[in-house]
């Protein structure tokens, strides 16, 4: 097959493709030929070696790609839910930006007719990260409000809707005033420009002085102290990115006096039975509004597998409103 490898780290010059083995899937394991894959920053990390893939790798490669959509080739011999010819997308730990790839049945979920397989390539890592942060994390409620950095990212956008149909306000930070309007057409009440605006007194404003009960951040040290005070007393902060750098310092006192609760959270080194969990509780909850039409996929742009170094360029420039696919042919 084809991959899309690392046999260096550096630049996008570095994504090469090239023929690598076959997977071979174990008993409970389906063979699965990608029909896409899509960009996360944690293949950008990945490629700068910033954050290695976990797990066993091949000596002399490692083939980044985090999630992928496709149909089902061959399955293990205890595998019951799915059989040959099924489409199905799912969360990877690598090994996306490739024509096969192997997941464990209870990893696998279906991909209703009706969504492309770019568009299912396009769900698994951002939705499962903003339903596991925003539901078990966070333990969001009726009612709240939810304030969702980086609001034009693919988490950011899946965050939004999220939310906004299980009850909340949302309120998110984009950079540009064009994300900000694509955002509340998502279903975010208020979206606030993080360069022109102070988006912590942007928030106290919008919601009466009161702040978010939730806050999804991916920027980290810079933004420590804002959401802090931009955070109702009780409220809950999840750290999902560290885009701005992992280390800061806060003020104790008013973590103490707000009685705020702190998360941080990954999924891809997570084991497999709590990936495997998560992904049948977002099977049962969330796949029936994508078939609803309640929820959907957001694909900025698709490149061709071929053009990888070109999307990683596209995704560094901050260019992008969702998702950026990888169309495998």
């Amino acid at each position: 097959m084809r991959a899309i490898v690392l046999e260096e780290h550096g630049g996008p010059e570095v994504l090469r493709l090239r023929d690598v083995p076959d997977p071979a899937p174990g008993p409970e394991e389906l063979l699965v030929r990608t029909g896409a894959t899509a960009l996360n920053r944690a293949d950008v990390m990945q490629r700068e070696g910033r954050y290695p893939q976990p797990g066993g790798r091949a000596p002399a490669f490692e083939i980044p790609g985090l999630e992928f959509a496709g149909i089902v080739e061959a399955v293990g011999e205890r595998v019951t839910a799915f059989r040959s010819g099924d489409r199905v997308c799912g969360l990877l730990a690598g090994g996306g930006y490739a024509e096969k790839v192997v997941i464990h049945e209870r990893q696998a979920i279906p991909l209703p007719d009706d969504l492309s397989i770019e568009e299912g390539a396009a769900i698994p890592e951002v939705f499962l990260t903003a339903y596991d942060a925003l539901f078990p994390q966070a333990g969001m409620a009726l009612g709240d409000t939810v304030l969702v950095h980086a609001g034009g990212s693919g988490v950011g956008t899946a965050a939004i809707q999220l939310a906004r149909i299980s009850g909340a306000r949302v309120l998110c930070t984009l950079g540009s005033d064009d994300k900000g309007a694509r955002a509340r057409e998502l279903g975010a009440e208020v979206a606030i420009n993080y360069k022109t605006s102070d988006w912590a007194a942007a928030v106290k404003e919008a919601t009466g002085g009161r702040g978010a009960d939730v806050i999804l951040d991916f920027v980290g040290a810079p933004y420590l102290e804002q959401n802090l005070q931009a955070a109702t007393p009780r409220g809950r902060i999840v750290f999902i990115g560290t885009m701005g750098g992992p280390s800061g310092q806060i003020n104790l006192g008013v973590l103490m006096s707000k009685r705020l609760q702190l998360f941080g959270t990954v999924l891809r080194a997570r084991p497999l039975e709590e990936k495997a969990t998560l992904a049948q509780a977002f099977i049962r909850h969330a796949m029936p509004l994508f078939r609803s039409g309640a929820l959907r996929p957001v694909v900025d742009r698709v490149f061709d597998i071929s053009e990888a170094p070109d999307a990683h360029r596209y995704m560094e420039a901050n260019r992008n409103f969702g998702k950026i696919v990888l169309r495998i042919p």
